[in-house]
């Protein structure tokens, strides 16, 4: 029997709150088409993989509907108690015998894998990485029987999972027993812009750039996130604000829960350092400085590369060995998160989120500008258009030196160069003075040929 999907309760069930279905047209598709080539042919492994609330357990169940489907969750508790949820699972939705006691999982999944040598199923196994904590050996264990039986079986087996990390560990890893079995990897990534406008219309018709920009900047695009403002009625700044610093908000603790998924329970460090760059301090110097002059380089390196929750910025084209390096929280809720809910942490503790909510009310305008920028920069990147998307900065040698900084510099797929200054409001923009600096740019980049520039505000979103 197929499974009825509302009756799950999972965590990020966003498409089935909201008015209608949006967006993951693509990956709908590849899920579906892996679903038919497991059934029709024998089964096949995907993996399903991306950030916390970003919609994968709904994308996954939503693709396998109409069909039968076993949903395992991989809680963290002990192997045995888990086969013991399994196993009534098994029995309910595949009506196939498992007997009683059963307590590895292995035998769990070699029960499945014997089922679907006689009729096609799917089979979801969420947070599948978990099993990382309660029994390492389950991964070999699953390649060894998956190596024999997937010939001769018929299951869509799709695995998903939240953390990075280890994700990646499990799959990519060539010393790992399943490195190179999956036939299919998705990595869901937050709404494109034009979803964002979509789903705001949807809930409110006339609205606002600004409005669109507070989605954006408080959001970052990720489904839940979404889900619960426009659900809750939250179509405007004040309205999110208000709802985001209620007691007992899901806001209130998301960055925390998410940190602590990825990294684990020794995340002070880490903690900090996303902190500080969320507050403004950007370059290796600046926070390791702030931090009384620590040595940062492996845990930058880790938070880069392996937990990818920041990346380097450099001016265009400065190549990778230039030592001029910012640094930006590459997930723009986290962005969001630091530097309001875990920098006002006092507040939150003695449960004044009143002052909060006008800490975040009163800043609004200056922080907003700042992710006004992101928002042109993913939008040009949605595009297509252009081959080479950044900015450029002139180091400041003094104190009163004026910054030479231009916040976006695009070259389109035709060659020609554009430059952008991005305000909340035209009337600070001066064009002249931009012009200026453009100019320099573009003799140190582009031998002095012309460019296009201009400024981008709240009205070109």
């Amino acid at each position: 029997m197929a499974v009825k999907f509302m009756a799950i309760n999972f965590a990020g069930a966003f498409f089935w709150c909201m008015k209608r279905y949006y967006d993951r047209d693509v990956e709908l598709r590849q899920l579906k088409d892996a679903q038919e080539r497991s059934f029709s042919e024998f089964s096949k492994m995907t993996l399903l993989k991306g950030r916390r609330r970003i919609g994968k357990t709904t994308l996954g169940m939503l693709a396998m509907g109409g069909n039968d489907t076993l949903y395992l969750f991989v809680a963290r508790k002990a192997e045995s108690d888990l086969c013991q949820v399994f196993a009534a699972e098994i029995r309910r939705v595949l009506g196939v015998f498992v007997p009683d006691g059963v307590k590895r999982f292995r035998d769990i999944f070699e029960i499945i894998m014997d089922a679907g040598q006689t009729r096609p199923f799917n089979l979801f196994i969420d947070e599948f990485q978990e099993f990382y904590y309660i029994n390492k050996e389950v991964f070999s264990e699953i390649q060894d029987i998956w190596d024999r039986k997937r010939r001769s079986t018929h299951v869509n087996l799709v695995f998903s999972g939240s953390t990075y990390t280890l994700m990646d560990k499990i799959f990519r890893d060539e010393r790992e027993p399943l490195f190179g079995r999956a036939d299919l990897t998705l990595e869901l990534e937050p709404f494109a812009t034009s979803v964002l406008k979509e789903i705001l219309a949807d809930y409110k018709a006339d609205y606002s750039n600004d409005d669109l920009l507070a989605l954006y900047c408080f959001t970052g695009g990720i489904p839940k996130y979404v889900e619960l403002l426009m659900d809750n009625g939250c179509t405007d700044m004040e309205l999110m604000v208000d709802f985001m610093v209620l007691p007992g908000s899901q806001f209130i603790e998301e960055g925390e829960k998410m940190l602590i998924q990825e990294i684990g329970k020794n995340y002070g460090t880490y903690f900090s350092i996303l902190n500080r760059i969320a507050g403004g301090e950007v370059t290796l110097p600046q926070i390791e400085g702030a931090m009384g002059n620590k040595s940062l380089g492996g845990q930058m390196k880790l938070l880069e590369e392996d937990y990818k929750l920041i990346a380097k910025k450099r001016p265009l084209r400065s190549g990778e060995n230039s030592k001029d390096v910012r640094y930006e929280i590459s997930d723009v809720f986290l962005r969001f998160w630091f530097r309001y809910f875990d920098r006002y942490r006092p507040l939150i503790e003695i449960k004044n989120y009143k002052a909060l909510g006008n800490i975040i009310k009163d800043d609004y305008c200056n922080y907003s500008g700042r992710i006004l920028e992101r928002w042109f920069r993913q939008k040009m990147m949605e595009s297509q258009d252009y081959m080479e998307i950044g900015g450029w900065w002139k180091p400041v040698k003094g104190a009163n030196q004026d910054p030479r900084e231009i916040d976006i510099v695009a070259v389109r797929l035709d060659g020609r160069p554009h430059a952008y200054e991005v305000k909340r409001q035209r009337r600070k923009y001066s064009h002249p003075e931009f012009g200026s600096k453009v100019k320099e740019m573009s003799d140190k980049l582009f031998g002095g040929h012309p460019v296009d520039y201009g400024c981008l505000t709240l009205e070109d979103m």
